[in-house]
Order: structure tokens, then sequence, then C-alpha cells
């Protein structure tokens, strides 16, 4: 069976760099172009050294000469929906990593991907352990009345609250199948510092050099807290589940949002 055919876009970020690492590993992967605004060369090598693929600064010339299964996207929303756009009209699989895509741009990729007859996956978090504490968040949202999200990115993350942090929010909320109860500060010297809320669930941002992606969910009750918390050192800590949805999106017809869907949880 020949390998599946990957362009990366946003191959010059961090995440596109080590999406490109992990496609190298794996023989039954090939990447075949690289897509991204700081494309200086026609041509960028490969991180095993093992050749070239083509690069470019428009997604367009590399999925016409590239001619790949799957498009792996980690760049920005502004940037992920008209290259979804286009590779949805290419027949061309999709696999999205990058925050900050609204519920409509969601629903527009779901049903292009219904009209074109392709898969797409689109999840906040890659990681299989950030999934799996999503599930555990879920499991305890219902034998709680009160409920605080930390999360903490390194300081380029483009977007506040993360992608995983609202998810997260969203579905301790649905589990309870009702609101958290929220205390209202009869106070507040400083605006904010209860954080944003959802569903009755603060949610905090912290932005710092030395961090990478963290998250504490702290359930509390008379006499008790819980804590589930997830931290990724690396960002090697993402491809399995990169890895993972390459390879299942190729039999998807439409969308699928979270991984965990792929992990039948």
């Amino acid at each position: 069976m020949p390998p599946i055919r990957v362009v990366v876009h946003g191959a010059a970020g961090s995440m596109g760099r080590e999406v490109l690492n992990a496609l190298c590993r794996d023989s039954e992967l090939e990447a075949v172009g690289a897509v991204d605004l700081k494309a200086g060369q026609d041509h960028l090598s490969l991180p095993d050294g093992s050749g070239d693929i083509p690069f470019a600064t428009e997604i367009g010339t590399i999925l016409s000469h590239s001619r790949p299964d799957v498009m792996v996207d980690f760049t920005v929303a502004e940037a992920t929906m008209p290259a979804a756009r286009l590779a949805i009209k290419e027949g061309v699989n999709l696999v999205i990593g990058t925050t900050g895509l609204s519920p409509s741009d969601v629903e527009e990729l779901g049903r292009l991907c219904q009209e074109g007859d392709v898969g797409a996956v689109v999840a906040p978090n890659f990681s299989l352990g950030a999934v799996l504490m999503i599930h555990l968040a879920r499991l305890a949202a219902r034998y709680f009345d009160y409920a605080e999200v930390i999360e903490k990115h390194h300081e380029g993350k483009v977007d506040a609250p993360s992608g995983t942090a609202l998810a997260t929010a969203k579905a301790m909320a649905e589990a309870r199948g009702k609101p958290f109860r929220y205390p209202e500060p009869e106070k507040e010297s400083l605006s904010g510092t209860r954080g944003g809320q959802i569903e009755g669930i603060s949610v905090h941002s912290v932005r710092l050099p030395g961090l990478l992606a963290h998250q504490e969910v702290i359930l509390g009750a008379t006499g008790q807290t819980l804590t589930i918390r997830h931290d990724s050192i690396s960002r090697e800590s993402f491809m399995p589940g990169v890895i993972l949805a390459i390879k299942r999106v190729v039999n998807i017809k439409g969308l699928v949002y979270g991984l965990e869907s792929l992990l039948g949880l």
C-alpha cells in the first residue's frame, strides 16, 4: 500500500516543523509539500536529510504540484479557512490543529467536507493526555458544583483562552447538564481578576516564556478539591495524535471534531 501523501500548511512554524519530523519517522506517511508565508525558496529540506520537498507561500501551488491525500494545518484561523476551502475543492482531506476557529468556521468546514466528499479532523488539542484530561473532567463534572480552569501557555500563543480550555469547560457543562455555581465577588479591586466565565466555570489564562502547554481543572466541594492536570513539556507530545488523525482521516467522510472521537471516548 503506498504511503499517505501529506502537505504541511504552516511548515516553518514550531508545530509545522515537528509535524515534518514525525512524518519522516513513519514509513506509512510521506511529506510531499510544505507551505508557509516565510518560504524564501522553492524547496524545503526534510529534517531527516532524506531529500527536498516543494515549498511555497501559496497553498494552491503546492496542492496542484504535489497532489496530496491530506493537508495538515497548524497556522492561524485567518489562514486556515482559505487554505481549507481550496484543499476541499481539490479533494484533499484535512487535519487541523489551529485554534481560534469560530463555531461558524467549524460548521462551514463540516458542510464543505460533506459536499466535497472528503474527511476532516479538527481538534483543539492533539495530545492524548490532554484528551484524557478532558474526558476525566467530564466524568467529574457531574459530582461537583464548583469548577475553575487554569491554562498556561508560552508567551507567543496568539489566542486566549486556549481552545483546549474552551473545549474542557463546554464538555464539563454539557456533562453536568446545568451551569456550575459561580461565586460572585462582593468586591473586585482589579477588573477581570476572576477570569472569563463559561457556564459558571472561571477560565484563567497565563502567558509566560518557559511554558509550553499546561492545564489544570480544579473542582471544589465541601471540605475537598479535585485537581486534574496535564502538562505538555515538548511539542513531540502532540505528534502521536496528529499521526493517528492523518491515518484515519483518509477513511472519513465529513468532519470529526476532537481527537476523543478517534479514541472511542
